[in-house]
């Protein structure tokens, strides 16, 4: 009788196996190799996942996923569910490898990422497959290091990590050190170049432009134009949009005129001053002020206001550590706007003020000030997410590409110096027109 039992259940697991298998083949609507397209299979016959064989905490082949999925779904643990899905995901996708099928594997790989983006043999097998099939080491290290930060104790990750990560820096401090040649470049165009000024005045606008339309200011780049060279009201837009430009165009000289080049510490009341001078036409009550209430920023609860002045004179004290001065300017720059986002010190106009921060760490140092476009919006926020959850690298690398897209739309400002420079990035100016030679030109001589 139990014997028969025995059987009975391992012909039902085989026959589960198979029905998995058979099912992996229209898993996510791919393409398969001969180009037809199947169409999703449902939810239900995904959670009959065939786990790793080492693990004996594990639920162990189909018929005990079964059971398991049961168990799961009557408690409500959808985690759990997703993590066994995950998992049946991650052993087709290796399946999908060993029949050479990578296109397959990939989606497979994230589609178990998207299951379960904190388990960290999913984070760290979709490295592996992204350090050897789609040769993106950067990537993958970023999903080992989040393995390490889901479980430092994980080998497998530890390992694969020190393997690249000096790699990844060497690659990071190459990108550094062109950004600066191209820094020095600009810097070694006469001040009396006419298309230099144009481009300054140009990058001006701009970068009003689009550090106001991050915040969702609907003006266009002629009407912030206009407004900052006329000073007359735009019709059908809202006062508070005027004074969002007028506030940053108020900041921008009092950068220029006060904080670029100054001798000594950055200081706390530097950065009030910024923020004072961002919301001086918005809310003037509140501009130059840490908040006194708390506030929420999508799954990020910014520190408590009775905690903002401990944590602002440790970030004063950061600023200005000699080892931070060490850090290259991008980085430098890049760190001290997230340190300031994170703690989010005021209650409007946070963002504004650490791209304010950045800039003039930058311009300190001989950089242009760096425009973060709003087409970009989407990812510069995510970039701070991927920050909040451990890897600052991801966001110092977008602001990274920011500077050199910056200096990149000087260079083409003007063909005498542009072609000292032969690989400009001229798809990155391709994907934004704001940015273009005509609109370079279009701006009048300065007076």
């Amino acid at each position: 009788m139990i014997s028969a039992f025995y059987a009975n259940t391992s012909l039902l697991t085989g026959i589960l196996a198979v029905m998995v298998y058979m099912c992996t083949l229209r898993l996510l609507d791919y393409e398969d190799d001969g180009g037809q397209k199947t169409p999703d299979f449902p939810r239900a016959v995904r959670i009959f996942s065939i786990l790793p064989d080492d693990d004996d905490s594990r639920v162990q082949g189909g018929l005990s996923d079964f059971r398991e999925f049961t168990s799961v779904s009557q408690k409500g643990d959808k985690e759990k569910v997703s993590d066994l899905e995950a998992l049946g995901s991650l052993q087709f996708a290796e399946e999908m490898l060993r029949l050479g099928k990578t296109e397959k594997a990939r989606k497979l790989f994230e589609h178990a990422v998207a299951l379960a983006p904190r388990n960290p043999d999913v984070l760290n097998r979709y490295g592996e497959f992204l350090e050897y099939s789609a040769k993106d080491i950067v990537k993958a290290d970023h999903l080992y290091l989040k393995a390490l930060i889901r479980s430092p104790n994980h080998n497998d990750a530890a390992r694969n990590r020190g393997r690249v990560a000096a790699v990844v820096e060497e690659m990071d401090m190459s990108a550094l050190h062109r950004i600066d040649s191209k820094r020095d470049i600009v810097a070694s165009i006469p001040e009396s170049n006419p298309a230099l000024k144009k481009a300054k005045r140009e990058a001006y606008y701009q970068h009003i432009y689009h550090t106001v339309g991050i915040e969702g200011n609907t003006m266009t780049l002629s009407q912030t134009r206009s407004i900052l060279e006329t000073r007359i009201a735009i019709g059908g837009k809202s006062i508070a949009e005027h004074n969002e430009i007028l506030g940053l165009d108020a900041a921008l000289k009092f950068i220029n005129s006060s904080l670029v080049n100054q001798i000594g510490r950055i200081k706390i009341q530097d950065i009030l001053e910024l923020h004072k001078k961002v919301l001086g036409y918005v809310d003037p009550t509140e501009g130059g002020s840490f908040r006194t209430t708390q506030v929420f920023v999508g799954d990020h609860i910014p520190p408590a206001p009775s905690d903002i002045l401990p944590l602002m004179n440790q970030f004063e004290s950061w600023l200005n550590d000699w080892k931070t001065s060490r850090l290259h300017p991008v980085r430098y720059a890049a760190i001290a706007h997230y340190k300031l986002v994170h703690i989010h010190p005021f209650h409007d106009g946070n963002g504004r003020t650490a791209r304010l921060l950045m800039n003039m760490i930058l311009m300190n140092a001989g950089f242009p000030p760096v425009i973060i476009l709003k087409q970009d919006r989407q990812r510069y926020y995510q970039m701070l997410v991927t920050a909040n959850e451990g890897d600052i690298r991801p966001f110092v690398r977008f602001i990274a590409e920011c500077t050199e897209r910056t200096l990149d739309m000087f260079l083409w400002s003007t063909s005498e110096y542009s072609s000292e420079i032969p690989a400009i990035l001229s798809d990155d100016l391709a994907k934004s027109p704001s940015t273009s030679i005509r609109a370079i030109d279009e701006i009048p001589d300065a007076n």
